[in-house]
């Protein structure tokens, strides 16, 4: 998008050097890394970044408002309600699709936002690793707020560690051996210090969670959660000592579980901006929008894309009987800006990823992540046997 800087970027690439980048990649994390990696980071331009930071303030500004809970109450499923909630979220992922407004300018369009953490250390770890093998200048940057990269780690150290000893405090996960963003958990035991813990090695002792490792029990004071209950779910039979809603803990979180259903797909209808399509809840439509194929069927509590219609019809929404599940969303039409090495454009996403300290007013914007894709959606599936697609970094004009 900042087409001086794709030109240098793509006259410089080769299949051969991108294979090397990612072959570097698996001898420092050796077979972490279980996703694909687009081939290219993103160039973006002033003009779009800052109708990014806009789209972000005008979101962020119904996060905040005091009765931003009590709309978002019936959000939380009674069954996975968590206790000892914080104020507000901790972290904050806001997706937006490079679009085309009327007059031809590119734009963001909200595609959906989560209160719950994203891949924040691999994210200024592939920044520095696409500028080691292609020409990436200084004048573009992933990070924010005139960041560091040490800048950037202190703030998630202070975030997820904060005063205690690193080893105290758990990235919490199922399986997080088998997760496909194990590679982040790596690194962020590498920088942070924080062991990557399955929900099924936590053990009790009265209120005090532990875990043992090298034959030592080690006390658990904070827990720096990635785990999500849709997976919980598909596991019935796990013994678990510790389940995310028990009461009776000592025990601090950092990204408490309830804001994974509260800032979500769920509070979509209760953003107003340029920047955000119009969304409805399904169960309080009185009428469906006379110009349906121009909407998304998604439901509420889904992660990673899973059950979104493309196209819906009438009859299949009046089928649906728990239509409190799920919402409609006016589709957005991504633009394809992303100039592959084979000259064909490729659609892009932005998410724009946020921290929010305790005492901070607001979040707080640190750095970014990109996907590309040349399938109908952002996904997996809809790029199967595709090059110049998968996750990638935004570089922004500074």
């Amino acid at each position: 998008m900042i087409p001086e800087f794709r030109q240098t970027y793509n006259a410089a690439f080769t299949p051969q050097r991108f294979q090397e980048l990612i072959d570097s990649v698996d001898q420092e994390l050796p077979g972490q890394l279980d996703f694909r990696v687009a081939e290219t980071p993103v160039f973006i331009p002033s003009v779009l970044r800052d109708k990014l930071l806009q789209a972000g303030e005008d979101i962020i500004d119904v996060l905040v408002a005091p009765n931003f809970k009590e709309r978002t109450e019936a959000a939380v499923p009674p069954a996975q309600r968590v206790p000892h909630e914080d104020a507000h979220t901790q972290f904050l992922a806001i997706d937006f699709a490079v679009c085309r407004d009327a007059q031809g300018e590119l734009e963001p369009q909200l595609i959906e936002l989560q209160g719950f953490p994203s891949l924040y250390v691999f994210q200024d770890y592939l920044a520095h690793t696409f500028r080691k093998f292609f020409p990436v200048p200084d004048s573009v940057t992933h990070l924010f707020g005139g960041l560091s990269s040490a800048d950037y780690l202190a703030a998630l150290r202070e975030l997820i560690v904060g005063d205690e000893n690193p080893e105290n405090v758990v990235l919490l996960e199922l399986f997080p051996d088998k997760q496909k963003t194990r590679i982040d958990f790596a690194l962020t035991k590498r920088e942070l210090g924080v062991e990557a813990v399955c929900i099924t090695d936590v053990r009790k002792d009265g209120r005090q969670l532990y875990y043992e490792k090298d034959g030592r029990r080690i006390d658990i004071k904070r827990i720096y959660n990635r785990l999500i209950f849709d997976e919980l779910l598909r596991y019935p039979d796990l013994p678990l000592e510790f389940r995310l809603t028990d009461e009776d803990v000592d025990v601090t979180w950092v990204g408490h579980p309830n804001w994974f259903f509260r800032i979500s797909k769920y509070t979509l209808p209760l953003l107003h901006s340029p920047f955000v399509p119009s969304s409805h809840y399904l169960h309080e439509l009185t009428a469906y929008p006379t110009d349906l194929e121009n909407y998304v069927l998604k439901p509420l509590f889904s992660f990673a894309g899973a059950g979104v219609k493309l196209h819906v019809t009438p009859a299949e929404l009046d089928a649906i009987e728990d239509k409190h599940n799920y919402l409609l969303q006016r589709k957005v039409a991504y633009e394809p800006v992303v100039r592959a090495d084979d000259g064909e454009l490729v659609k892009c996403e932005i998410r724009l990823l946020y921290n929010w300290p305790e005492n901070a007013p607001r979040p707080v914007l640190l750095t970014n992540l990109a996907r590309l894709s040349r399938g109908a959606m952002i996904g997996v599936d809809f790029n199967k046997n595709k090059d110049w697609v998968g996750g990638t970094v935004g570089l922004f004009a500074q």
